[in-house]
């Protein structure tokens, strides 16, 4: 890693993410090798939307290396409550870590927050934008099951306001893969994003019907309907619930289909899923431990 920071996935070359994962796979295999590597070393975490698997991963990475952790807690609790802006709030964190992770609902955050401080910042989800740690965890699984040469895959679901898949998919075009975008017309991708996308040499094939493509994919990558990000209850009602996978769906996929999904989940992947050779979205949510132990460890 080049970076003492990561804001967004498009600041990562290949080298950069392969550096990272390679890393990872060193931890994962020996995990003990880096056990008191950073002893002293304080992460805070911030984190002002909900959070499960990020915040722990963090937390349990942080710790796996030697340091620890300090938590702000809920913002009702904090003085963000009282009105403390983010700037003030980073600028006192900085005063007790050597790095900050960053969740907020504002796209944009992370960065401005790194303007403020000279510690390192980890966006760890800034609204609709970036989740650039969420993507090398992504990158490492895709590697372990599918490798990344002339890999097809698949992307589902809320394109929209997804920021796992905005990080993807920047992050794809490092690599030997064909991107496909399936969702509702009025989820499809950013058009910002595809401009981006574009710039970077990317053919964007946008779908509405997985099944037009399904049979074609070696990976397919699904997000949940966000109703959180909807300015209308209505529009996410009418849409909630219209893209889903189930066991008859996948008898037209590959025997060795790589099924994926971010986390949390509501009903876009059928239960059934779980127990067949497809489904690898808990050990993607595992692989959270070593790939931000090596992102850790590089930026500290």
């Amino acid at each position: 890693m080049r970076h003492d920071y990561l804001i967004s996935a498009k600041q990562l070359s290949r080298g950069d993410i392969e550096a990272v994962l390679d890393r990872a796979a060193e931890i994962a295999d020996d995990p003990g090798a880096v056990a008191h590597s950073h002893d002293n070393d304080l992460l805070g975490l911030l984190f002002f939307e909900p959070s499960t698997r990020t915040k722990m991963s963090f937390d349990t990475a942080m710790k796996r290396l030697g340091g620890d952790t300090v938590d702000m807690g809920s913002v009702e609790s904090s003085s963000v409550k009282k009105g403390e802006s983010l700037a003030d709030t980073v600028r006192v964190i900085e005063g007790y870590t050597d790095a900050i992770v960053l969740r907020h609902p504002s796209e944009g955050a992370a960065k401005l927050a790194s303007e403020f401080v000279d510690v390192p910042v980890i966006n760890a989800g800034d609204g609709a934008g970036q989740h650039p740690t969420q993507t090398l965890l992504d990158l490492y699984t895709i590697r372990e099951n599918a490798g990344f040469d002339d890999l097809t895959i698949g992307i589902m679901g809320d394109l929209k306001y997804g920021r796992t898949v905005h990080s993807l998919a920047h992050a794809l075009t490092n690599f030997d893969a064909s991107q496909h975008f399936i969702s509702p017309e009025s989820l499809r991708l950013p058009r910002s994003v595809r401009y981006d996308l574009h710039e970077a040499g990317a053919q964007v094939r946008e779908h509405t019907d997985i099944e037009n493509v399904l049979e074609a994919l070696d990976v397919l990558y699904v997000t949940r309907i966000q109703r959180e990000r909807f300015p209308d209850e209505n529009e996410y009602r009418q849409i909630a619930g219209e893209y889903r996978i189930d066991a008859e769906l996948l008898e037209q996929a590959k025997d060795d289909l790589t099924v994926m999904h971010p986390l949390p989940r509501v009903d876009e992947i059928a239960p059934e899923i779980d127990e067949t050779e497809y489904a690898t979205y808990f050990e993607q949510a595992h692989n959270g431990v070593p790939v931000r132990m090596a992102l850790l460890d590089s930026i500290l």
